[in-house]
């Protein structure tokens, strides 16, 4: 593809630093807010199509070479609020990209196409027709090709990984190789603090690119505060630019465009239409969240001494990932020194010592379950609100997973496996399993949970009264209003839904670039 070409490296970028002006008055035919997986693509594809383009990103523009391999230093440089981003009991972790680029600069690419079970679904309750698998196949296609989209090779397969799939195979269970969006990945098993080396086909070195080579303007560090409207129709946005080393307002922006795409996250988006106080005659926006909330579960297996390194995902387990069938997916996870720490040990002195020495030869398997779409993030006096808690028939699926992976990490060889409890847990033989499980309460603060995949909050369905965009992404309320993000997602999908998002928010496009000319 010709826009792979285009150089990516010091990207044109209004960031705070350049304005000088205490208001700014602009008109474009399109604003783009967000410009992660659910911004990037149209924002492309309407820009290559001749329209004026404007793109808005709430956090920094950090260029790759200014990426750390250090998770911790990431956090502070990428993540939305420094990485500790919770939900309201502060008992869940909720990770998100906030810079240029969004959450795709952070994840570890794994990408899976939205399976035809949730498909069906989605058509059956919510009214969904136009999303088949054959109605989606060119859109599939469009974001494999584009973002190398392909199965992991044998050589990105880490140490970590090879003691899993041996494990699988001794237990009979069935491992698959993940696809990720890389090219040429240089196998530092740094995904979650940004590719240093462009490896990783992130919307930071691909479709922003392509459509500044259209035409269209980003600018950084600029807070969408609300959308406005007149007569039922889009009429642009009204937003902050914020200067990052204060945090204090440098500039108010008022954009003039009849198209408004919202694409900044499934928790930013619907605190966007609650302060604008708009597009939400049916009560949902913000309701159904879920964040495909996860566990870690560690082995130790002596003299293993290169975990570091590799694909930060290589292999996933899915054999029981279908609500009916048991509600949770396994993937593997390279897991730093730094990293370790976080999922297991928190004391100090020689337990902590004696933990961390042997960090080199501990390896990962992380549980993901599909919950059930219960939370709400809200606009709050002012402050976000993630009321988001485990739905107790959710911790069986996290105990059935945790069952699973513990039977692969004795059959590979572990010596004794951490659990990820704040009160330190370790199994060290088979026949201790099923007793340390069964003691286990459903008690979130108990365990350390973290979320990678927040989604659902401005639900798509065909009912007007029960959704918050139509099936083709509009707004029920408000014409030229379109949603692009995980946002949209009707349920939980129950796989990392990064290349569900790139689909929909590729086929939304293609549905403006044909109805609204």
């Amino acid at each position: 593809m010709k826009e792979n070409k285009l150089p990516t490296k010091g990207l044109p970028v209004i960031e705070a630093a350049d304005i000088n002006q205490s208001e700014l008055h602009i008109e474009a035919d399109v604003v783009v807010v967000g410009s992660g997986a659910g911004g990037a693509i149209p924002a492309y594809h309407l820009a290559a199509a001749g329209k004026k383009v404007v793109v808005l990103e709430a956090g920094p523009y950090v260029s790759s070479e200014k990426f750390s391999e250090m998770l911790a230093v990431g956090m502070g440089q990428l993540y939305q609020d420094d990485g500790g981003q919770s939900n309201k009991n502060q008992d869940i972790t909720i990770l998100q990209g906030a810079c240029v680029g969004g959450s795709t600069v952070v994840n570890a690419t794994v990408c899976f196409r939205t399976p035809k079970y949730y498909l069906d679904l989605w058509a059956k309750e919510f009214g969904l027709n136009n999303l088949t698998e054959e109605s989606l196949e060119p859109y599939f296609k469009q974001v494999e090709e584009h973002l190398s989209i392909t199965p992991r090779t044998p050589m990105e397969t880490s140490a970590c990984a090879q003691k899993l799939a041996l494990g699988c195979e001794k237990s009979g269970i069935e491992w698959k190789p993940a696809r990720r969006n890389t090219k040429n990945c240089a196998l530092t098993g740094a995904c979650l603090s940004g590719c240093p080396v462009d490896r990783k086909q992130s919307m930071l070195v691909t479709y922003l690119p392509w459509a500044v080579s259209h035409g269209a303007t980003i600018y950084s560090d600029t807070r969408v505060m609300t959308v406005t409207e007149e007569n039922g129709k889009a009429s642009g946005v009204h937003a902050e630019v914020v200067d990052p080393a204060t945090g204090k307002k440098k500039a108010d922006m008022h954009i003039k465009a009849p198209m408004v795409i919202l694409a900044a996250g499934a928790i930013q988006t619907p605190m966007i239409l609650q302060r604008s106080k708009v597009a939400n005659s049916s009560g949902q926006v913000g309701k159904n969240f879920a964040c495909h909330p996860s566990l870690s579960v560690v082995g130790h297996f002596p003299g293993l001494n290169q975990n570091f390194y590799g694909a930060w995902h290589s292999l996933y387990v899915d054999e029981k990932t279908l609500p009916e069938d048991g509600g949770y997916i396994l993937l593997n996870g390279i897991m730093d020194p730094v990293e370790s720490t976080l999922n297991v040990e928190r004391g100090s002195g020689k337990p902590f010592m004696d933990y961390v020495s042997n960090a080199k030869d501990y390896v990962r398997f992380i549980s993901l379950i599909h919950d059930r779409n219960h939370g709400e993030v809200r606009w709050e006096d002012g402050k976000k609100v993630i009321d988001y808690d485990m739905h107790p028939d959710d911790f069986p699926s996290m105990i059935a997973g945790m069952r699973e992976i513990i039977k692969i990490l004795f059959a590979a060889g572990a010596k004794r496996i951490f659990m990820p409890t704040f009160d330190k847990l370790e199994i060290n033989d088979p026949s201790e399993v099923e007793g340390v499980l069964s003691s286990l309460k459903s008690e979130v603060s108990k365990y350390r949970y973290v979320s990678y995949h927040p989604q659902g909050t401005c639900r798509m369905g065909a009912d007007a009264k029960q959704s918050v965009v139509n099936p083709y992404g509009e707004s029920h309320d408000v014409k030229g209003l379109f949603v692009t993000d995980a946002s949209l997602l009707p349920t939980s999908i129950g796989y990392n839904p990064q290349q569900t998002v790139y689909t929909l928010s590729s086929y939304i496009t293609d549905q403006i670039l044909k109805n609204h000319s």
